[in-house]
């Protein structure tokens, strides 16, 4: 038992390295199924050659970003002691692995899209294996390397500023150790933002274009071969739900296991780990997510043309949360010690623990994991009903379509402000909850509990946009009635399936934001944030604005990107003769490099306000201001969130309930009629809402308190003339509570 103990740090990091292995063997699988004739593959080439020139584009202008932030964390980290200038290799590595868990995602997508269309051909069931077999890879390649990155640092980061230096771990040397490594936290969420927003403004720009001009104008299909934007739109969809939202969730991932280690490290906990079990724990709760979440994806499948995909997805979905839950049980048993948990600042100059503190058991941090789970398993539910045809919020659109575009736009919104109040409500619930049995650090560690699943959710979520693509290459290939049913099929579980992954990494990200508010709060060194002041209540009221100056930048932003392409596509139409009769081919690079640039172009301003603001308000006026605007910007950005991507997400699939026919007023109507063509006007609001400013959200609010929290030493520095003497006080206090390190590590 004791080698166990001595090795179970190492776990984390193997656990990863498992991942990584399945991944691999899953996308070798993918690999060889077959791609179709030689129409479907050229097409499939487009698609690849597209996103790849998007990438590199895009790598490029973030390069110049990482240059320009190492220099900055690495001068940073001389000017105090609590950090380093290792901070800026931590940087570099999260920022690497985030982009490269978005392009290991993206090239799989580029693969599955065109060999989910040939396994169509003979049947649903085999369609929906290499589909779902694709978004598998790329949800082990994310937690995988999310896990392996971060394991692996903390080892090293331990051994450096912890066990050499023979630090406590409730002290300066631990604290040390998670602030270089916040700069892991930091690269991931840069690179995430920037992923999701540019990303996102591609894949928008593009669909609006393609949908506007071909079909509002044309009258041809969504993804017929004749539209110049087609290829682009296809694009977008491996740039935009893919990359970009690999990228995303490999930062929430890590950003969700640092908060509830940095909280971890308040805890004076008498283990057979030196005193940093609760630190690993949510790192431990993470990888055996990812090991069930391998188990779980052999659940996803079905046997018959009738059987229900969601139904499918959900067992897995499902399996892997109880398999994690009744694991967590024993773990969080064996790892923490009997009796009960104080945190460190809760102790006064003699070591005892002050009145009103709060006290807390490993039952309290168990349940605090078991109500992270739920919370992510009802914001799905909610997610899905907001969002799914045949429920009634989608048919309160469409039955508002039939009396034309205004009351069609009018019912989406609705749909989308009232679908705040029961996720809202369930947040509040598991924040209460979870503080009610662990305190903050249970909030963190409810958070941790509902991202440790995050290979299952992403690679559900992936299937989506993989099956979206495989449409478009049947459309494009003029593909027999069946094969373009079987993918409508998919098609549409996925657009419900993107939309309850959004949801739930927003509701990851209340709760991850929560804990790092709490982290930030510890390290700036104040005990309370005052909203009776009068600067604390106006950094609260800019807080709430800036998600939606944000949101403004990212919506413009796509419209005028679709201005310019429907201009272009446009022009193709009129000045290419034979386009409509297929005797011309479009030229589908021009419109790719439309939203290639604009993309780009567009995605600096709100990634900069995001960065920028944080540091400018620290400074400027002081820890406290800045927690209050920490504390506008997740309310606003929450609610923000859910809003715009369940709004989108419901005319979506309004939109597409048209396809198979639906009944208003006792009458059928299909595409083209004009309730049909109100819906698309509806999905083409919806469209920036649902996949460019809605899910960005979750990175905005996250990223800022991680800028915070990377900070907040150097405020503490600056603005506490009794930094010294706390300084002397927890040195005291964890100098008790130390344990000898040198024989568990």
């Amino acid at each position: 038992m004791t080698l166990l103990y001595d090795y179970l740090i190492y776990f984390i990091p193997i656990v990863g390295i498992i991942g990584l292995l399945a991944m691999a063997t899953k996308s070798a699988w993918v690999t060889k199924q077959p791609s179709g004739d030689a129409g479907m593959s050229q097409l499939a080439g487009y698609i690849a050659d597209g996103a790849m020139a998007f990438l590199r584009a895009e790598w490029k202008v973030l390069s110049y970003f990482a240059v320009i932030a190492v220099v900055l964390l690495a001068w940073s980290g001389t000017t105090v002691e609590n950090s380093s200038p290792v901070i800026a290799v931590s940087f570099v590595i999260g920022a690497f692995l985030s982009a490269f868990a978005g392009y290991l995602g993206m090239r799989i997508a580029t693969k599955a899209n065109v060999r989910t269309t040939e396994a169509a051909k003979t049947s649903l069931a085999k369609a929906l294996k290499v589909s779902f077999t694709g978004g598998t890879v790329m949800g082990l390649g994310v937690a995988g390397l999310a896990v392996l990155g971060l394991g692996s640092l903390f080892i090293l980061f331990y051994h450096i500023y912890v066990v050499k230096t023979g630090g406590g771990v409730n002290g300066e040397a631990m604290s040390k150790a998670l602030e270089v490594l916040a700069g892991f936290s930091l690269g991931a969420e840069s690179i995430a933002l920037f992923a999701r927003v540019g990303g996102g403004i591609y894949t928008k720009a593009a669909d609006v274009g393609a949908d506007l001009v071909g079909k509002v104008e044309a009258g041809i299909p969504e993804d017929d071969v004749r539209n110049p934007a087609t290829i682009a739109d296809n694009v977008g969809d491996n740039v935009g739900d893919v990359a970009g939202m690999g990228a995303d969730l490999f930062g929430s991932y890590v950003a969700t296991i640092l908060a509830t280690m940095v909280l971890g490290r308040e805890i004076v906990s008498a283990d057979n780990f030196g005193g940093i079990a609760p630190v690993l724990l949510p790192m431990v709760i993470a990888g055996l997510g990812l090991l069930f979440s391998i188990v779980s994806a052999s659940f996803v499948r079905i046997s018959k043309e009738n059987d229900s995909v969601q139904k499918a997805l959900n067992l897995g979905n499902w399996s892997s949360i109880f398999l994690t839950a009744i694991a967590t049980f024993f773990v969080v048993n064996w790892m923490l010690p009997e009796g009960s948990f104080h945190l460190v600042r809760d102790e006064d100059a003699n070591g005892a623990i002050k009145a009103g503190a709060l006290v807390f058991d490993k039952t309290g941090v168990f349940l605090s994991i078991v109500v992270g789970l739920i919370v992510g398993t009802l914001m799905s539910i909610i997610t899905e009903y907001y969002t799914a045809m045949g429920k009634r919020p989608v048919l309160s659109i469409i039955r508002q379509s039939s009396t034309g575009h205004a009351t069609n736009i009018i019912g989406g919104l609705a749909v989308g402000m009232e679908s705040t109040v029961l996720p809202i409500i369930v947040l509040a619930a598991g924040i209460f909850g979870s503080y009610h049995f662990a305190g903050l650090y249970g909030v963190a560690i409810a958070a941790a509990g509902m991202m440790a699943t995050t290979a299952m959710q992403l690679a559900i979520d992936a299937f989506g946009p993989i099956a979206d693509n495989a449409g478009g290459i049947a459309e494009m290939n003029q593909l027999p009635e069946e094969v373009r049913h079987r993918t409508d099929n998919l098609d549409a579980v996925g657009n419900t399936t993107a939309a309850t992954g959004k949801g739930f990494a927003i509701a990851s990200a209340a709760l991850t934001s929560l804990a790092l508010f709490a982290a930030f709060v510890g390290v700036a060194g104040i005990e309370h944030i005052d909203i009776y002041k009068a600067d604390v209540l106006a950094g609260l009221f800019v807080g709430g604005m800036i998600p939606f100056i944000f949101s403004a930048l990212a919506i413009s932003a796509v419209g005028r990107a679709a201005m310019a392409m429907v201009e272009e596509v446009r022009r193709q139409f009129r000045e290419i003769p034979g386009i409509m009769e297929y005797k011309a081919k479009p030229e589908y690079e021009k419109c790719v490099a439309i939203s290639t640039k604009a993309s780009i172009r567009e995605m600096i301003a709100p990634g900069l306000i995001t960065l920028i603001t944080p540091i400018i308000i620290g400074f400027a006026f002081g820890p406290e201001v800045l927690g209050g605007l920490l504390a506008g910007v997740t309310v606003s950005g929450v609610l923000m969130g859910i809003f715009q991507s369940n709004a989108g997400g419901a005319w979506d699939n309004a939109k597409k309930s048209f396809e198979k026919g639906v009944e208003i007023n006792g009458e059928m109507f299909y595409k083209k009629s004009d309730p049909h063509k109100a819906s698309v006007t509806g999905d083409t609001v919806g469209d920036p809402f649902k996949d460019t400013s809605g899910p960005s959200m979750n990175i905005l609010i996250k990223l800022m308190s991680i800028v915070s929290l990377v900070i907040a030493p150097h405020l503490n520095h600056e603005s506490n003339v009794n930094s010294r003497i706390k300084k002397e006080l927890n040195t005291q206090s964890s100098t008790k509570h130390t344990v000898i390190h040198n024989k568990h590590i």
